[in-house]
């Protein structure tokens, strides 16, 4: 899908950044990192995650080695760009859980010099492509691929393996739910 855009308002320095990767990857470690970087520089910051994300907290991101940064919860994408004004670097966390208009809305606030930062994991459980990560990496300018450490055999991991016969694919869990695996591993499973 081409997305037409009035360029008009644009102003200079806006771009999209994506951090994809399987579940244990350090994604939202990823994140967090940016965005306090973004914060020593005395940027104007705003981290969003979808509502249905209270693995660790209501009012953080949190990484799974607990390292935080206070965030907003909201219900779909339309909500991000509704209250990122006068913000000048954007987080999104748990992006495959949003809506197709993700997309749309990180291309927006991108050309109103808006530097968006975006992590999500890249496949579901089954190994298909998650949510709009796709389009999103397709329409980003930097896109960071983090890795896991599989864990059956220690090669390199880009696959989440879900223990749970549940087929829903969105199903928030931890390690007593998922585990990284390489794709030889993830092929023998």
């Amino acid at each position: 899908m081409f997305l037409e855009r009035d360029l008009s308002h644009r102003k200079p320095g806006g771009s999209i950044e994506v951090i994809a990767g399987s579940m244990f990857s350090g994604k939202t470690e990823e994140l967090i990192r940016r965005m306090r970087r973004a914060q020593f520089a005395h940027q104007k910051v705003e981290i969003f995650k979808p509502v249905i994300d209270t693995r660790y907290s209501d009012s953080a991101v949190v990484s799974h080695d607990e390292n935080a940064i206070p965030s907003t919860s909201v219900d779909n994408s339309a909500a991000i760009l509704l209250l990122s004004g006068g913000y000048e670097v954007v987080g999104i966390d748990e992006a495959q859980f949003f809506d197709k208009g993700l997309v749309e809305v990180c291309v927006k606030l991108a050309d109103q010099g808006v530097r968006v930062i975006v992590a999500g994991l890249d496949m579901d459980f089954k190994g298909k492509p998650f949510g709009p990560m796709p389009e999103l990496m397709a329409v980003a300018e930097y896109v960071t691929k983090v890795h896991a450490i599989c864990v059956r055999c220690g090669n390199i991991a880009q696959f989440s393996h879900r223990f749970s016969p549940n087929e829903k694919q969105v199903m928030l869990g931890e390690r007593n739910e998922y585990e990284p695996l390489c794709r030889l591993c993830y092929a023998k499973k």
